[in-house]
């Protein structure tokens, strides 16, 4: 009878620890550190200011908090956002991953080009990116891939299969087995769902 009791206590005591995580990250004041944010990924609207800048609103949470611990950690390098990441502690790397997850993602179409776009499904499956990425509209660890700017991803392809970024070294292996072009027909259909 004593192991049956044991899970629900287990349960219980994770589940109780990853709320005061929570609560303690939710405590913490990032209001100046997101109107930084906003200079290049938005504000009430949610819309990046440049095409080459990710739409941050309504991505998945975990997806953020680990982004901003890879730049912070050197796994991901960016002439910005390393900077921006290099002072920022745990908890408030948390909430502002609870902030821009928290908020809708926004409804910005890129200029797709159809024939592209059918290729670029095509080579998706070819990959099988739907294994991990599902239908593209992110889940828990999983980044939202849907209607992300086209540029942002074409530029992230490029840079796994360039081994410019090194936070996913299986991601590396895979878009370095497809062409540049095949690459452009990824992000054109992934852009315009």
């Amino acid at each position: 009878m004593a192991p049956m009791t044991a899970f629900p206590r287990l349960l219980l005591t994770t589940t109780m620890l990853l709320i005061s995580a929570f609560i303690h990250a939710a405590d913490v004041d990032v209001t100046d550190k997101i109107a930084v944010c906003q200079g290049c990924h938005g504000g009430s609207d949610s819309a990046p200011i440049n095409a080459d800048t990710p739409i941050l609103a309504g991505q998945e949470y975990y997806y953020l908090y680990v982004q901003l611990k890879d730049y912070k950690a050197g796994r991901r390098a960016n002439a910005v956002m390393s900077g921006m990441a290099a002072p920022l502690s745990k908890d408030e790397m948390k909430a502002l991953a609870e902030h821009y997850s928290s908020m809708e993602w926004p409804t910005i179409r890129s200029e797709i080009d159809d024939d592209l776009a059918t290729k670029g499904n095509s080579a998706l499956s070819a990959g099988q990116c739907s294994q991990c990425h599902s239908t593209y509209q992110g889940d828990s660890r999983v980044p939202r891939l849907a209607g992300q700017q086209l540029p942002y991803l074409l530029q992230t392809m490029k840079d796994f299969k360039n081994k410019v970024r090194l936070n996913s070294p299986a991601k590396g292996s895979l878009m370095d087995s497809f062409s540049d072009e095949d690459l452009a027909a990824m992000a054109n259909h992934l852009s315009g769902l």
